[in-house]
């Protein structure tokens, strides 16, 4: 493309939170910076924060809710912050999250009238029945968050199952399926990156290795894991089994593992930030287990296949959607069970595992190259969409005054929180002086 943009990339979640949604906003940010033109990343402050990336970064004001939902949640309708794009040029808005960055998205294109694009990655209806008790208000949220994607000018979804998610929650509009890549290349991690690993975790070449890499939630299919690897050790089959990463539910993980008596088989690494480390566990695993039904497009399964390893995933799931069974990738019920039967059967079978995450690696690897490149085609069609149709906004209704309201509140809260700062400074100062 000839033609360079501007492009606002807005989501609630990025590092120093790690999460598959972080990590493609951090990737379309550094390609469209390095080859389309300009990216702009708009996303929640964290305290102590240090943003070292090629690309602009800026934050907005946030509530702590990591003990909630993960992650810190924005107020993005703050008006001095919104009165900073009016002198970025900014070509196309690109939403990554429902929730707060949506409604950024929104109050930007009122003021800058440029065009929304909403990729809807996740299975947010799950968050949010995990996070609120209550039925009713699990409805409203859900109804809330879906009528403030609909007023976007075009939806994407990182694949078919995502999208009919979208649409089993009521979004009544199309959408485009826009599959998310992965950044690293093709290829094993180098030989000692790898020994190394094996050394530091006594990691016996006989013995199978098999990985999880993503949140610690139960409903990433956890506890089948676990469940199924005490089929396996009851059977007295030898293998060590390793955990990459963190999330609300790691310490119950963890004492359910304890309560299984599998710790001699465990490994429970915690986050790897480290992306050339991470792939060297991806590269010295034999087996990559993702039971999950909740992942709308799995960009660990991308990853994996990157390094030549080879995925049990959930028959039917969105992660599955791409592969051949038995060919590129293997397939299983949504049950401890069936996950045991198959490691019982090919769980020691390395070489013929091996050979199955080559293909997976020739055959379902895509880069965030090619990926990008495909949205980055698109926006511009977004853009005469939105040039020559009437822009979908909601004008004098309720939510527009909710939101407006919410946008003066977060304006004020953050006024009274530097007041409040700047008076404790001057009285530390002052007591520095008398003391």
């Amino acid at each position: 493309m000839d033609q360079k943009l501007t492009v606002a990339l807005l989501n609630d979640s990025f590092p120093p939170t790690i999460d598959g949604v972080a990590n493609t906003v951090v990737n379309y940010a550094s390609v469209i910076e390095r080859k389309y033109g300009h990216a702009i990343v708009a996303t929640p402050d964290y305290p102590g924060v240090q943003d070292d990336y090629p690309f602009e970064v800026l934050r907005y004001p946030s509530l702590d809710t990591t003990k909630l939902v993960g992650y810190r949640f924005g107020l993005p309708l703050n008006i001095n912050f919104i009165s900073q794009f009016p002198n970025k040029n900014v070509d196309i808005i690109h939403s990554h999250c429902p929730v707060s960055s949506n409604f950024l998205a929104r109050g930007l294109r009122d003021t800058i009238r440029k065009p929304i694009v909403m990729t809807y990655h996740t299975k947010f209806d799950i968050d949010i029945r995990k996070a609120v008790n209550m039925k009713l208000i699990q409805d409203a949220a859900i109804k809330a968050l879906v009528d403030s994607i609909s007023a976007c000018d075009e939806v994407w979804a990182v694949s078919k199952g995502a999208g009919e998610n979208l649409k089993s929650l009521g979004y009544k509009g199309d959408y485009i399926v826009m599959p998310n890549g992965v950044d690293f290349e093709k290829g094993k991690a180098s030989k000692q990156a790898i020994e190394e690993l094996s050394n530091e975790y006594l990691l016996r070449s006989d013995v199978p290795v098999y990985l999880f890499v993503g949140r610690m939630m139960w409903y990433k299919g956890l506890k089948i894991i676990l469940d199924a690897l005490k089929i396996l050790q009851d059977q007295g089959k030898q293998f060590v089994m390793i955990f990459v990463g963190s999330g609300m539910d790691k310490e119950e993980v963890e004492q359910y593992a304890i309560d299984l008596q599998l710790m001699r088989h465990c490994r429970f690494i915690g986050p790897v930030r480290d992306r050339n480390r991470l792939k060297a566990f991806y590269s010295r695993a034999d087996l990559f287990l993702f039971p999950s039904t909740f992942d709308t497009n799995g960009i660990v399964v991308g990853e994996a296949a990157a390094s030549g390893l080879a995925s049990v995933l959930i028959r039917g799931s969105c992660a599955a959607e791409e592969v051949t069974e038995n060919r590129n990738a293997f397939l299983i019920e949504e049950n401890a069970e069936s996950l045991a039967q198959f490691l019982l059967r090919h769980g020691d079978q390395l070489d013929y595992l091996h050979q199955i995450g080559t293909n997976a690696m020739n055959e379902i690897y895509v880069s965030w190259e090619d990926s990008i490149a495909n949205a980055v085609a698109r926006y511009p069609e977004v853009i005469k969409k939105f040039e020559y149709q009437a822009p979908n906004l909601l004008n004098g209704t309720m939510m527009d005054n909710i939101i407006k309201t919410s946008g003066d509140m977060a304006t004020a809260l953050d006024l009274v929180h530097k007041v409040n700062t700047t008076i404790s400074t001057s009285i530390n100062e002052v007591l520095d002086r008398w003391l």
